[in-house]
């Protein structure tokens, strides 16, 4: 992929993922018994929160395939009696043996594992919308760490916003972007290990020293807080 080429494609994920897109639309509150799906869900972690299978959701909502839902559509998170019970205040009756479901045709994608890419204070959390990422606080200089094994796919500045920018691929499904870097020490093509040191923390395209870290799933950017060990 030429750099022109990689650029422009960066450009469409990221700035169309965090800038031009921070104003996400609004969707109506689901009713008892539903969730409304947010950019950047997978059925697999919806029915991990509402402690469901993916089974469950998939046959309960008429789904073909564990991929199949969009943004904004209303889920249905209890079953058909459950739900009605709670809405007439009766009690549900007992639910009936059933065969086991069986697995969906995609399976779900397998959770990476990350470490964090700096040491500092947590600035601001992913919220899907106006937030794509994280900021982690630190003073200028401090070592920026690559957050899993990878490839470096981009090093450079082509994007304003980011200052100067690192994305390392993981595998086919997960990368990770690390955004204010006040110098990259990584070139692309390069492969690293976790805990492998690619920058120095900065304030690039920021107004204070900060990491903006990023973690996307297929493109689609998703809550890397999970997947980061408990501070």
């Amino acid at each position: 992929m030429t750099r022109m080429t990689l650029r422009r494609f960066l450009s469409a994920m990221l700035l169309c993922g965090l800038a031009a897109c921070s104003s996400a639309p609004s969707y109506p509150p689901a009713p008892d018994g539903f969730y409304r799906v947010q950019p950047g869900d997978t059925l697999y972690r919806i029915a991990l929160n509402n402690k469901q299978s993916v089974g469950n959701l998939t046959r309960w909502n008429g789904l073909k395939d564990a991929s199949s839902i969009e943004a904004g559509q209303l889920l249905r998170i209890r079953p058909p009696a459950a739900t009605a019970s709670a809405s007439s205040g009766k009690q549900p009756p007992a639910p009936r043996k059933e065969a086991p479901t069986p697995a969906p045709s995609r399976k779900p994608p397998v959770a990476i594992s990350l470490q964090w890419p700096a040491q500092g204070k947590l600035l601001s959390r992913y919220d899907g919308s106006r937030s794509k990422g994280i900021d982690i606080g630190g003073a200028a200089g401090s070592p920026v760490k690559a957050a899993a094994d990878g490839k470096v796919a981009y090093a450079g500045k082509g994007i304003r916003a980011y200052g100067n920018l690192l994305i390392i691929k993981h595998n086919n499904d997960y990368l990770t972007a690390y955004a204010h870097n006040q110098n990259l020490l990584v070139k692309e093509g390069q492969s690293v290990k976790a805990g492998d040191t690619i920058a120095t923390l900065g304030r690039t395209g920021a107004t204070r020293d900060q990491l903006h870290f990023e973690l996307r799933h297929q493109g689609q950017a998703i809550d890397p807080l999970p997947y980061l060990p408990a501070q």
